[in-house]
């Protein structure tokens, strides 16, 4: 068997290097994804040791809570380390608890770019993305006060969530697109095809819910090479996605100080060919 030579950072749009576990911040919420997170000290400490492991991606969103998400980061982490990334998303109205309704109005989708800079207390928005299109909004026109925010220095980078190739490529032709963040893991394959070619275009894909371990079938051959490296369920999920890709950006997301270690480390677990291919259904 061959061990493979991963490396473990990533350059965002050819030019910020990042770990390539990161951390994902939606969980540090309420009930639901919504209203603030029930212990804010611990959820403070579990950010600030984030970033005391070498965590320097950090994923959030204006719907996270809403608002009180993206306020809690600054709380935590403000100043910002210079090496730190922390991508917010907006697009989503939030009327109640795990209630997420799209909304491409440029004046909301403006709303959302201004108050996520206020809430974050920052000048610019290293990555800002489109949390989802908006069927019923010409992605040009929810495009528009993006462009405007751009061309102002208030947004660096600019990428797309859950989406196919098809509308990257539309997108693209309004304003370049550094990310990709959609659901998968190893039970949930959907976008083989998208992973391919945003690794073939330079861009950064970003698995969301990438915690699932795959369907049971799988459950003997993750517990096998779990134990064979000393390591859980969860890390060997991790590190698969790790092997699946060199543009994938994990951004694993807990409460526990205890799961934020084994997150990070899972880093270090370099599978080897074989073991990969067995988890490869």
């Amino acid at each position: 068997m061959t061990t493979i030579n991963q490396s473990l950072t990533f350059k965002i749009a050819g030019e910020r290097e990042i770990n390539r576990v990161g951390y994902g911040a939606m969980q540090l919420t309420g009930n639901g994804v919504f209203g603030e997170v029930a212990d804010r000290e611990n959820a403070k400490k579990v950010l600030q040791e984030a970033i005391t492991l070498g965590v320097n991606f950090i994923d959030t969103a204006d719907a996270y809570g809403p608002h009180f998400n993206e306020s809690l980061i600054a709380d935590a982490l403000h100043a910002y380390r210079a090496d730190l990334l922390i991508a917010t998303k907006g697009g989503f109205e939030r009327p109640g608890p795990n209630q997420w309704v799209p909304n491409g109005n440029p004046e909301f989708i403006s709303k959302n770019i201004e108050g996520s800079l206020e809430r974050l207390k920052v000048d610019s928005i290293d990555l800002w993305q489109l949390h989802r299109i908006d069927p019923k909004v010409p992605v040009e026109d929810t495009l528009a006060p993006v462009l405007e925010a751009v061309k102002a220095g208030k947004i660096k980078h600019f990428g797309l969530s859950e989406v196919s190739i098809a509308e990257v490529e539309r997108v693209q032709k309004t304003i370049p697109v550094v990310s990709v963040q959609n659901l998968y893991n190893l039970g949930e394959r959907k976008w083989e095809d998208l992973i391919d070619y945003t690794n073939e275009n330079g861009i950064t894909f970003i698995p969301w819910f990438p915690l699932a371990s795959g369907p049971q079938k799988l459950a003997d051959k993750i517990e096998a090479i779990a134990h064979k490296h000393n390591a859980t369920t969860a890390q060997i999920a991790l590190a698969w996605l790790l092997k699946r890709s060199p543009n994938i950006l994990l951004i694993p997301g807990t409460k526990s100080i205890g799961h934020l270690y084994e997150n990070t480390k899972a880093g270090e677990i370099e599978l080897t060919q074989e073991e990969y291919d067995q988890l490869d259904k």
